[in-house]
């Protein structure tokens, strides 16, 4: 802890001197809610979003939670409240999915997985998901390298008539003897400079019942126990400070972002196993920054950097599996310079150059440390023409990767492999008409081509990784439209109502195969290929009840049939993967949100439905999982008790405490409750 202290106050200092010397004529005024640099051009796709309110009241914790209600997404989620939580949208693989913070993208280049249960809400004011990529052209060029991204913005000061000082403060407490609270601190240091400090706990011990059945096929029931959950345990803490501010025609920000987190790996229950011993502590921390400022009436210039430093200690103390005990520590270091020219006022071209390193280290036996550099470049334009609108772009990836034996202090030898540096072009399209100037309906489609580099794992894990392997590649086609109107009626005030369909290729996918004659050898191998067709639909409404009751309500539904095409000798109606759903992705999948507003109260109800699927794709009935739902509600009321607002909440999640499974013998809560307190100064 001293650690992140020092840090703080250094941060804090070097660049209190850097942002005063500014003159009070050079300085633009904070408005609410104005962006200082906009873009002349609307999405050409649209993202899915959700903001500010609507995010305090769903029942959700983290970030994952909140995702799970977007259309053509699916979430792996291990259980609990620390449960490692990952994203896949529309099928394509956790890896193709980039995570962005603030404009700059997480990364993960051990295994490529972005754990998004480590993020709150708490400090957040969106999340968007875009499919394809963000319709932007005057972005860093990883932006573009995606073949999906969600983007996390965090909370900016704003400060109402003459205060300086804002305070936010939450308390949770509820199941799993969970104890978590947070408080935000904003401070207005000058006119066109603020400061924000953030820190939330977690802890939770993990525990709750779940009922474990075991059915054969011919119906009859091997066993049926309520057992209790073990080793789900979790201690966080998280800390975030930040500068924001603004100069004539543009805006910078600074920020640095800790956690530090032990917890238990609670594993499958598998061979009447109900209990692991497993533990794993993380301690990440990065620190970045963003400049933005238009040089020229023509011209903009963006410039971010990154520096990020992330430890991972996983232990398994039981020797009856294999026992391990290692330490992985990655580092990042990240730049980008974006430039956007405006060559007439309806036509722009951008031009992005990033440079990233990542190094691994390790103490397993015989591991070989890599060092990855990447250097991407992207060329983009946007244009309108009357109710044409359309993006390009070409992305050019160069990475240069080596390796070297700590042991010896030299580079590896041949018989570890020697990685090839690799470069890769990748275009992608984006059009959208209005075909009525009446109506608010738009045409969209997209093309995109993009790829994802093997991890760190799949090439140099000791035993496993395979220097040999290609990058996994997608091909993206996307044909929808969407549709916005309001009506001059009480009841029924407006409605935005979108659909997609979608075919998307995976080639050249990464997956682990039998090595040798060793049962339980593996190796990765570019072997996988998978065709992906679906139709995503979402739906928003909004309106006003007898009693100025409001309402808002929100439903996405996804289809999706995700086949494996990886092996055609392996079409065995019996037991054959060739053809096969993949694993884990239903064939029907929905969400719907309702919101209910009267005076200071509001009630929030939530439900997630999953369809059937199966945990393999030999899609046979012993690999075959049932469908699962959970309705959620909230009941919440404001309050103002002399200068301190605040808001009190009780949430039931799971109301009818369905058992179920996301990911195989890793059961979920059933009914659990939560309290909530929030107070603002």
């Amino acid at each position: 802890m001293s650690f992140v202290r020092t840090y703080c106050i250094l941060f804090i200092l070097s660049c209190w001197q850097w942002v005063f010397p500014q003159s009070p004529q050079d300085t633009i005024y904070q408005l609410p809610d104005v962006e200082v640099v906009a873009n002349r051009y609307k999405e050409v796709i649209p993202s899915q979003k959700l903001t500010g309110k609507e995010l305090e009241l769903l029942s959700s914790h983290s970030v994952a939670d909140a995702v799970r209600y977007f259309s053509g997404v699916q979430i792996k989620d291990y259980g609990g409240v620390g449960g490692l939580k990952t994203v896949d949208i529309r099928s394509m693989g956790t890896n193709h999915m980039g995570v962005f913070y603030d404009g700059i993208q997480l990364g993960n280049a051990q295994n490529g997985q972005i754990d998004l249960g480590k993020f709150s809400l708490d400090n957040l004011e969106e999340i968007s998901l875009y499919n394809g990529q963000k319709s932007e052209i005057f972005q860093p060029a990883k932006d573009f390298g995606s073949a999906g991204t969600i983007y996390l913005r965090t909370r900016k000061p704003s400060f109402k008539e003459n205060k300086k000082t804002n305070m936010r403060g939450f308390f949770r407490t509820g199941s799993f003897d969970l104890v978590n609270p947070s408080v935000l601190w904003e401070q207005k240091l000058s006119e066109s400079v603020s400061l924000s400090l953030n820190a939330e706990y977690i802890y939770s011990s993990g525990k709750y019942k779940f009922r474990y059945r075991k059915v054969f096929q011919d119906g009859s029931v091997a066993w049926d126990t309520t057992a209790t959950r073990h080793n789900g345990d979790i201690k966080a803490l998280r800390l975030e400070s930040g500068l924001n501010g603004f100069i004539r025609d543009g805006s910078w920000n600074l920020k640095a972002y800790y956690y530090d987190s032990e917890r238990g790996i609670p594993g499958a229950i598998v061979n009447n196993v109900w209990q692991r011993s497993q533990r794993q502590w993380d301690r990440n921390f990065f620190t970045q920054g963003s400049f933005r400022k238009q040089l020229l009436p023509q011209y903009d210039i963006q410039v971010n950097m990154k520096y990020a430093r992330d430890y991972m200690h996983y232990l398994n103390p039981d020797t009856t599996l294999m026992y391990i005990d290692n330490v992985f520590i990655q580092q990042e270091i990240y730049a980008s310079v974006a430039n956007k020219y405006a060559v007439f006022s309806t036509w722009d071209v951008a031009l992005s150059v990033d440079y990233q390193w990542n190094t691994l280290d390790a103490d397993l036996q015989d591991f070989v440390y890599p060092e990855r550099n990447t250097l991407l470049v992207a060329l983009a334009t946007a244009f309108e023409w009357k109710r044409f609108k359309g993006q390009a772009s070409i992305l050019g990836t160069y990475v240069f990767e080596d390796v070297s034996r700590k042991d010896y202090g030299q580079e590896a030898s041949s018989s570890s492999g020697k990685p090839e540096n690799k470069q890769e072009y990748t275009p992608a399209v984006f059009l959208s008409y209005q075909p009525f100037s009446q109506y608010n309906l738009n045409l969209r489609a997209f093309y995109k081509n993009i790829f994802r580099m093997p991890t760190f794992n799949d090439l140099y894990y000791t035993d496993i990784g395979n220097v040999a392997l290609r990058p996994e590649y997608t091909r993206q086609y996307n044909l929808g439209f969407q549709y916005v109107t309001s009506f001059h009626r009480r009841f029924f005030k407006g409605i935005n109502f979108s659909a997609d369909a979608y075919y998307n290729e995976v080639t050249d996918k990464i997956i682990a195969v039998p090595k040798g004659n060793g049962q339980y050898r593996w190796m990765m191998m570019n072997l996988g290929y998978v065709e992906i067709r679906g139709i995503d639909v979402t739906g928003r409404m909004h309106g006003t009840l007898p009693y100025d009751i409001g309402w808002q309500v929100s439903v996405s539904y996804t289809y999706q049939k995700a086949q494996d095409f990886s092996d055609p000798s392996d079409n065995d109606p019996e037991a054959g993967t060739y053809g096969g759903q993949i694993a884990y992705i239903p064939w029907h999948s929905g969400s719907v949100i309702a919101r209910f507003m009267y005076k200071k109260w509001d009630l929030n109800y939530s439900f997630i439905y999953v369809g059937e699927r199966y945990h393999n794709s030999s899609n046979i009935l012993q690999n075959h999982e049932q469908p699962w739902y959970t309705h959620d509600l909230t009941i919440g009321r404001s309050f103002v008790w002399n200068k301190t607002a605040g808001r009190l909440s009780a949430e039931v999640n799971n109301i009818f405490d369905q058992q179920y499974d996301v990911v195989l013998n890793y059961p979920m809560p059933g009914r659990n409750y939560k309290l909530i307190l929030k107070v603002e100064l």
